[in-house]
């Protein structure tokens, strides 16, 4: 009951974006045309892009900065330093959204900004941060570091140990940081709204509009169902890598048997 209860709207939405009916909930036939005003509203498309700029930017920046800062945080976890670094790290996980929101906008705006592209992938950088470093670390609490030095020992530097060792142990942790780190950029309402500057709308916050003013509400059906579609595709990709790299460990560990 519990599962029919989350899914079922989503159902229905998927079924009502095919749904003829401009304003009801009525089923008034079957179409296609709210998906051809999806394709032809510029404003959406705009949106869309802002989204996957600012999404897929902020996901290689705290994706890399995450794992470095992962990596450090496990190294150095019995320095008195690293444990308040911890801290700060987890903190943002703890705030209240819309906290974070107004603290970046005084934030920027004591700066003098310019509220545009850079603001938005600085501000979605710092929460997806936190989520990245928490997951990678996760993975390392697992991680012998005695593989780094046995490396090293026989011979290897300490971009080979890192290449070859290190990366490939923490693959999956890194993978499923950055889709987590992608999916919240692309999801964020409350900070984007907060600092988005002239042009730098993003969909969520065009969504929020919409619901509001649009005459045709069935374009967000629309629009959600071909989110709800991509979301699927990143998840049966993001098991498949940790499906196969699962697949690669226990082959390696019976070659060593």
């Amino acid at each position: 009951m519990v599962l029919i209860f989350f899914y079922l709207p989503i159902v229905i939405l998927v079924i009502d974006s095919f749904n003829d009916s401009t304003y009801g909930s009525t089923w008034e036939g079957f179409t296609f045309r709210w998906y051809r005003a999806l394709w032809e509203d510029e404003a959406i498309q705009h949106a869309l892009l802002n989204t996957l700029l600012v999404g897929v930017t902020s996901m290689i920046l705290s994706t890399a900065l995450g794992t470095l800062g992962a990596f450090a945080l496990h190294r150095y976890r019995k320095s008195w330093l690293q444990r308040a670094h911890t801290v700060i790290v987890w903190l943002p996980l703890m705030l209240p959204e819309i906290l974070m929101g107004v603290s970046l906008l005084l934030f920027f705006g004591f700066l003098k900004s310019h509220f545009g592209p850079a603001v938005m992938v600085v501000a979605h950088t710092t929460f997806c941060l936190s989520y990245v470093v928490m997951v990678v670390s996760a993975r390392l609490q697992d991680f012998d570091d005695a593989l780094l030095e046995a490396a090293q020992d026989l011979g290897a530097s300490w971009w080979q140990t890192t290449w070859r060792v290190l990366l490939p142990v923490l693959a999956p942790g890194i993978m499923a940081g950055a889709l987590l780190a992608f999916t919240l950029s692309i999801d964020d309402f409350v900070i984007s709204f907060f600092v988005k500057g002239p042009g730098m709308t993003t969909l969520p916050v065009l969504v929020e509009g919409m619901i509001k003013k649009s005459r045709t509400p069935k374009i967000i059906n629309t629009l959600s169902t071909l989110m709800i579609f991509a979301t699927f595709v990143l998840l049966i990709f993001s098991q498949l890598f940790t499906g196969n790299s699962l697949a690669r460990k226990r082959k390696g560990k019976v070659k060593l048997e």
